[in-house]
């Protein structure tokens, strides 16, 4: 029952039995509720080999799934040794005497050696006369293939009657288990979606926007490798990311006029290839080194913003309409996700400019129409002197506008100041109360903070704070923000952790002092390889603008990751 092949996957049955009543009927009604009973599909495979074994007293069985050429795709067994199997490694062809089976009823043989049409057996593969095999059929399609094989006495037509029937519920089970895992597939998709619009949404860095994109369509696809053709200078469609497989094979390849993915750019409608290795023609010819692949359109609003490109390895399964429906929506809703942040992102600079505005109205309006009066007054003392005017007559008229340039001064000052940072007013400890409450979101709970000065813990409103603020000054006070904002965002994106504590303290004056900042979390910990460095890219910058240090490690304990950054006080 064994032969060559390129993608069937042999599995072997567990072992499962349950007790026989002795009445045929009953026992043939039992065996099909096991069966019809499953909604998982490799379990709906497992159970109708198994009782079709049982029922009929085979050694040997196995149902082998079947592609639209004949192809295995998976190969479950049960009765051969599992070393046997191991050194079959490969499952078998519908040919041969497998060939012969019908789409309707069954293939009874006394001894399949014997037919015309048997080609042998491969090495390692255990001796077989007596044979049952019929064809599982889901809908109008043969899905798959029963075989059966040593029966003392050889196969008879009462095993034919339970084979057909079992085969019936085997067709319904397997039709409910494909629904169930099209339905479970569709919401894997669907919260890929989402997790995607709320990274955008939230103000995800674009390049890490893609990234996401690809990886996480990779991962839901159970493709080997993702791509993305995006438009670039020159109307060119470029790979201008890919992640998996080969993925730097292709990377920058150029996607010619014409060719699956401007096609799919242009006429916004999907398409999917059942190998491009085995393919008539390809535009690219790197991309012959993958087998299955699938273009879904990066569309939004009538504006073409690329292809989504999934490829699985050469010998592969093929991706089927629901994987390319699927795709098609995740890559539309990912697309429309894209658009609108950059319509946030022009409202943001939308506001950054009517701010701008303001600011230069505050300059007109208060610092500069007052230097215009000092001006004025400094005019009248210039005329006076020159008439010989009593110099001490003079003096009200010098200090009134000495007096409006020191509140031009501080005017001027105080809107920089707003400019630079609009929280600059607050303390060190309220602004760290306030990116925790803004992390909540991302993390999904609050996260811990502790702030301390010289060993003792400094609470908003306490006794300490106005000595923190001081000690550690306004420019200092903003980078540890920063850095702790930093460090929670990094936290909610990557780490998918329970608890995130923030610790900031500081001990010691001026230049011998430290102000020491650690976010630590209980997550994941830190990958394996780290692609993208530009936050802790800018965490290590503060850290240098300050003589200070930055390091990204794992905690004490072992578990998750913590971020330190030290500088010093003055």
């Amino acid at each position: 029952m064994h032969g060559e092949s390129s993608s069937g996957q042999l599995t072997e049955v567990a072992d499962w039995r349950r007790p026989l009543t002795g009445d045929p009927l009953t026992d043939l009604l039992g065996a099909m509720l096991a069966v019809a009973g499953e909604l998982e599909l490799p379990v709906v495979l497992e159970r109708f080999v198994q009782v079709s074994a049982e029922l009929t007293g085979a050694r040997y069985g196995a149902i082998n799934v079947l592609d639209p050429h004949g192809t295995s795709t998976t190969f479950v067994y049960t009765g051969v040794p599992t070393a046997v199997a191991a050194a079959l490694r490969t499952a078998p062809h519908a040919q041969g005497v497998l060939g012969q089976i019908p789409e309707v009823g069954v293939l009874r043989l006394a001894d399949l050696r014997e037919h015309p049409s048997f080609r042998g057996f491969p090495r390692e593969h255990p001796p077989m006369g007596s044979f049952l095999g019929a064809s599982v059929r889901v809908g109008p399609r043969v899905y798959g293939q029963l075989y059966l094989s040593e029966k003392d006495g050889g196969f008879t037509q009462a095993d034919e009657d339970v084979v057909l029937a079992l085969s019936a519920a085997a067709g319904v089970a397997l039709a409910n288990a494909q629904l169930y895992a099209e339905a479970e597939h569709r919401e894997h998709w669907l919260r890929a979606g989402q997790d995607i619009t709320t990274m955008l949404l939230e103000g995800i860095d674009e390049e890490e926007a893609l990234d996401h994109i690809a990886a996480t369509a990779r991962e839901v696809a159970g493709a080997d490798t993702a791509a993305l053709a995006l438009p670039g200078v020159g109307g060119e469609l470029l790979i201008e990311l890919a992640v998996g497989y080969a993925s730097d094979r292709i990377l920058g390849a150029r996607m010619p006029r014409g060719g699956r993915a401007w096609t799919v750019m242009t006429e916004g409608k999907g398409l999917t290839t059942p190998s491009l290795s085995a393919a008539r023609s390809v535009a690219v010819p790197v991309m012959r080194a993958f087998g299955p692949a699938l273009y879904a359109p990066l569309r939004s609003t009538g504006r073409d913003m690329g292809v989504l490109i999934l490829l699985r390895r050469i010998g592969a399964t093929p991706f089927d309409e629901s994987d390319l429906a699927t795709a098609e929506s995740f890559a539309a809703q990912a697309a429309l996700a894209y658009v609108l942040a950059g319509a946030r992102h022009a409202q943001d600079l939308a506001s950054l400019l009517d701010e701008r505005e303001r600011i230069a109205r505050d300059l007109h309006d208060l610092a500069i129409q007052q230097l215009f009066a000092t001006g004025m007054q400094l005019e009248t003392v210039r005329r006076r002197a020159a008439r010989g005017v009593d110099p001490s007559e003079l003096i009200d008229i010098v200090d009134q506008a000495l007096d409006n340039v020191d509140a031009s001064v501080r005017q001027i000052r105080h809107i920089v100041h707003e400019l630079h940072d609009p929280d600059a007013a607050s303390g060190l400890v309220e602004r760290l109360r306030r990116e925790a409450s803004l992390a909540r979101t991302g993390l999904g709970f609050a996260p811990s903070f502790v702030v301390s000065l010289d060993g003792v813990t400094v609470v908003d409103g306490g006794l300490e704070e106005d000595r923190l603020d001081e000690r550690v000054g306004a420019e200092l006070t903003s980078d540890v923000v920063a850095v702790v904002r930093e460090g929670l965002a990094n936290a909610a994106r990557h780490a998918h952790a329970s608890s995130v504590i923030v610790r900031v303290t500081v001990t010691g004056t001026g230049p011998l002092g430290i102000v020491l900042v650690e976010v630590q979390d209980d997550g994941t910990g830190l990958p394996a390889h780290r692609d993208r460095r530009s936050g802790t890219g800018n965490l290590a910058s503060r850290a240098r603008q300050h003589r200070g240090t930055f390091s990204l490690g794992v905690p004490p304990d072992g578990r998750g990751t913590l971020l330190t950054w030290e500088a010093p006080l003055g």
